[in-house]
């Protein structure tokens, strides 16, 4: 993905995420979300899925889910999302609040999916959960997303 330059309209963007979906995330610009490994599982203009199979290195010392690392799921989903929606610029988290409502263990299925609730000129705001395969929801999330003075063609995209 990040060797297309080709990428200057949002339409571009979902037709090289949908290309995506089903296969796993390990070569997008985000190097710690590559490092996740995602799945993605669907995507649309304002919404966006991926799994996730928590190992141990995503584990805190108590051997579950490090809030850190279901933040960065969180926030690497949105971003992704984000980018499918379109904008000229980059736009970047201003904050990522996040409750966390009950353990993952390792080796555990999650869905983190995300939903554009507000699209305006200068800030995108977003909700976000994590969910085991069971329905309990892991953690939730919003985040406000702000426009840059960077334009996307300027990075490549």
């Amino acid at each position: 993905m990040s060797e297309n330059n080709s990428m200057e309209n949002p339409n571009s963007h979902m037709e090289q995420f949908k290309k995506l979906v089903g296969q796993k995330l390990d070569k997008m610009p985000s190097q710690a979300g590559n490092w996740l490994g995602g799945t993605l599982l669907e995507i649309e203009k304002d919404f966006i899925k991926v799994s996730y199979i928590v190992s141990p290195a995503m584990c805190n010392p108590a051997r579950i889910l490090h809030g850190g690392v279901a933040s960065l799921m969180i926030d690497d989903v949105i971003g992704m999302g984000n980018f499918v929606a379109g904008s000229e610029y980059l736009m970047t988290s201003i904050n990522l609040n996040v409750d966390f409502l009950s353990a993952a263990q390792v080796g555990e299925k999650l869905e983190v999916s995300a939903k554009l609730v507000r699209s305006g000129s200068n800030l995108n705001h977003w909700d976000a959960v994590i969910t085991k395969d069971s329905g309990k929801i892991v953690a939730k999330a919003s985040s406000n997303m702000i426009k840059t003075h960077v334009k996307m063609s300027e990075l490549g995209y």
